[in-house]
């Protein structure tokens, strides 16, 4: 996890969840900010990246937007919020 400040000084950073072995890592990242201190959230829940290939029951690579849905209930489901407040505030 990458993190910094804004132009408004709101806490904001990039994270990276990911698995495997170096030749076959799989990864997924975005951009959040600290909308109020202990809150974060994506900055831009269609901007999530990934070297993942998703694909529909047909085996067919999905579209771009069935894509980014499914990147963000992906990231949805991760516990990164739970992280990200754990390394801005260690003492909370």
């Amino acid at each position: 996890m990458l993190n910094f400040r804004d132009e408004d000084s709101r806490c904001c950073g990039q994270t990276l969840w990911g698995a495997g072995p170096e030749d076959r890592s799989a990864g997924v990242a975005w951009d959040w900010v600290e909308i109020v201190e202990g809150v974060v959230a994506m900055a831009d829940p269609m901007s999530v990246v990934t070297n993942l290939r998703l694909v529909n029951a047909n085996g067919e690579a999905l579209g771009a937007q069935e894509l980014a849905v499914q990147l963000h209930q992906m990231v949805y489901a991760l516990p990164w919020q739970t992280e990200v407040h754990r390394v801005l505030h260690p003492n909370a």
